[in-house]
């Protein structure tokens, strides 16, 4: 997905972006992506970054650990100085924005101090000047500063603005006097023709003029807003949610469009429906999404609110998305329209935890919390409780089902996989280990399985008596939470906390290739049919498509 980025936010000559990490600040080249240096001073966090007017330099905001400001020369890819970001008897400093016009020039702000800095490169200083807001103590959110560096503007957690003069370092006026922003204002730019946009933490974007910043133009967005980034003279913007949203705002009519969204939260599963690579679901903290594979875009979004989604399955027929839900439910929607079909309720004590179905659609298998696995009977109106298998101790992870629909097997974290009799709905075969399983997959012969969990070893297993044949390492470090084979079963995939998707050769054991770009755990992996794809989901909210390697 191509982020874009407005012509004032591009550097000029080399074009730079940074982006912060653990200690370090990653100085990178906008046009070439490619890293150009490691700048490190901070201790801990690192709360904002600003660059120069004229891209000389950059300053960082260390975090409450660090409490320093420094000023580094991109130039030299080094620090000319430093000193404490505010005073003792006051908070941190959280917020950083440098003049419009002079290289030599920024303001900080945080709770109960603002400052406006000059840098005296001769010296290799910085001196603060504290400003002056009388009686009005306030926790500064946002920043932001006209073109002409005439005033600067604070967003605070109480919902009011405050304009102050970098020149006096006074305070100008404050407002608004009532309806002030909900949940503070969390984001602050101003315009070059007079005005300012205003982002508030219940997703309110507004357009208001001082003294009495009052709403002249304002939508609803779905999520605190983040940022707001200008495009030209900001006759059109961009504003970045809390919620994963990138939407493009047309200043004259002030109407949104959603150019670019993803889950906020760690995404637990992902399906394609049978026989098609052209779609994919995810489901996570909220929400289930249907995504159009080729051109990434979102197709429908199912919301639950306050809920989180643990599995889903696409019944064979395509009729129905059939989602686990941790209010203990399952629920069934529409796949193209994402109504309600039904509701199973108090389908397990400790949440649904997975789900799978029969190739017949007249079946789903569920998985709780607390370890049962429960056969269900899908009819055209009813929903009815075959049975109930009691065996795990501990929730169940994953659960797959025998093609010709006699049997399943299911993956638990009390170190047992079981392979049921879904005709007699009684236990064949229990398979121990000393780990948790995460993750099981029927080789496509469905003579064996293989699994693995948080030992990071992979183990193939006769279905017939239960026994192993044998184990590999599959990861250095960390759990392997996602597998899944080839139809031909020639390969499999898998992904876990060492943040690396691997595709293993089946009979050789051994590792073909490896995908480096999850910054997160992977919580699951699916081969798209047709072996085109390969798309994994992690904790951090991402979802990686990956060309699969090999031609079918």
């Amino acid at each position: 997905m191509d982020n874009k980025i407005s012509p004032e936010a591009q550097v000029a000559e080399l074009e730079l972006d940074a982006v912060i990490g653990f200690n370090d600040i990653i100085l990178w080249d906008y046009k070439k992506r490619e890293l150009l240096a490691r700048l490190s001073l901070h201790k801990g966090k690192i709360e904002a970054l600003a660059f120069s007017p004229n891209d000389l330099y950059l300053v960082s905001l260390g975090g409450p650990d660090d409490g320093s400001v420094v000023v580094w020369s991109i130039a030299k890819r080094d620090a000319i100085c430093g000193s404490p970001a505010a005073g003792l008897n006051v908070g941190n400093a959280t917020n950083v924005i440098f003049s419009r016009c002079r290289d030599e020039m920024f303001m900080t702000a945080g709770n109960g101090t603002i400052r406006v800095w000059e840098l005296d490169l001769p010296n290799r200083k910085i001196w603060p000047t504290e400003c002056q807001t009388g009686q009005l103590k306030r926790i500064v959110m946002s920043i932001g500063v006209d073109d002409d560096d005439s005033f600067f503007y604070l967003g605070t957690t109480t919902g009011d603005i405050l304009k102050m003069n970098p020149r006096t370092k006074l305070l100008t006026d404050a407002g608004p006097a009532k309806d002030k922003f909900s949940l503070g204002v969390s984001a602050i730019r101003c315009l070059k023709m007079g005005g300012l946009l205003v982002g508030s933490g219940a997703g309110l974007l507004v357009f208001c003029k001082s003294p009495g910043y009052k709403p002249i133009k304002k939508i609803q967005l779905q999520g605190r807003i983040t940022s707001i980034t200008l495009r030209g003279e900001g006759h059109q913007f961009l504003v970045g949610t809390e919620e994963s949203h990138i939407y493009r705002v047309s200043f004259t009519d002030f109407k949104e469009t959603l150019i670019a969204t993803c889950h906020f939260d760690a995404v637990e599963d992902i399906v394609f429906p049978f026989g098609t690579a052209e779609l994919f679901a995810t489901c996570s903290k909220k929400d289930i999404r249907v995504w159009h594979t080729s051109s990434n875009r979102e197709l429908l979004r199912i919301t639950v609110p306050n809920m989180t989604c643990h599995g889903i399955d696409f019944m064979r027929d395509g009729k129905s998305i059939i989602s686990a839900w941790n209010d203990g439910k399952i629920r069934a929607f529409a796949p193209e329209t994402g109504r309600l079909m039904y509701v199973i309720n108090n389908a397990h004590r400790i949440g649904v935890t997975a789900i799978a179905t029969t190739s017949d659609c007249k079946r789903v298998i569920s998985g709780g919390g607390e370890g049962e696995v429960r056969v269900w009977q899908i009819g055209c109106q009813t929903q009815k409780l075959e049975e109930a298998l009691k065996e795990h101790k501990s929730s169940v992870s994953c659960i797959r089902v025998k093609r010709n629909n006699e049997e399943c097997v299911t993956a638990s974290t009390d170190g047992t996989c079981i392979i049921w009799d879904l005709v007699r709905l009684r236990r064949n075969q229990m398979i121990l280990a000393n780990t948790l399983f995460q993750c099981v997959c029927y080789h496509p012969e469905e003579f064996q399985i293989i699994t693995s969990g948080t030992d990071r070893k992979i183990a193939y297993w006769e279905v017939f008596d239960g026994t192993v044949i044998r184990e590999l390492e599959g990861s250095l470090s960390g759990s392997i939470n996602g597998m899944d084979i080839t139809q031909e079963g020639v390969h499999f995939v898998t992904g876990g906390n060492d943040h690396l998707v691997k595709v293993w050769d089946y009979n050789e054991c051994e590792v073909t290739h490896v995908g480096v770009g999850h910054s997160g755990n992977i919580t699951r992996i699916r081969i798209s049919p047709g072996n085109q794809y390969i798309v994994s989901v992690s904790a951090d909210g991402a979802i990686l498509r990956w060309k699969y390697p090999y031609t079918s």
